[in-house]
């Protein structure tokens, strides 16, 4: 029997399951915590965020002037920031569940087309500028017991 690093045994035959597109957006529809993944000014960075799926893009909110409001800034017109937003739900007694990366551009969203959608961030402080992630790629996978 094989034992992890925190000397759990590991699940018997799990599987690893590839997700299609239609499932990894059914898994993140509800909205929830994600990560923002992106290269910003001191390299890698990769934060939380409280999202909700708008008109099928990933929505959330950041402060003006921020560390990623300005990493997500070019000042080039028709320059798209790239980015990935990853969300999982892991099960770790079960040593079950499923993790989705979407990638594609990332956009402020100019404050005339803000969306009528909630997202609160529990960080709190003020937090008026959105972002918009528009889903180019969409993988996900599945782990779970056999």
């Amino acid at each position: 029997m094989t034992t992890h690093g925190d000397s759990r045994p590991a699940a018997a035959e799990p599987a690893l399951e590839v997700l299609d597109r239609e499932e990894c957006l059914r898994l993140v529809a509800p909205g929830g915590i994600g990560r923002v993944a992106f290269n910003g000014s001191y390299g890698p960075t990769v934060l939380p965020v409280n999202y909700k799926i708008h008109e099928d893009a990933i929505v959330f909110r950041t402060s003006y002037g921020g560390p990623m409001d300005q990493d997500l800034r070019t000042g080039l017109e028709g320059v798209e920031i790239k980015i990935g937003f990853q969300v999982d739900r892991i099960d770790e007694a079960r040593q079950e569940g499923w993790s989705v990366l979407i990638q594609g551009p990332a956009h402020h969203v100019p404050p005339d087309e803000v969306p009528d959608v909630d997202v609160t961030p529990w960080a709190g402080g003020d937090r008026p500028l959105y972002i918009r992630i528009v889903p180019h790629q969409v993988t996900g996978r599945r782990i779970h017991r056999l």
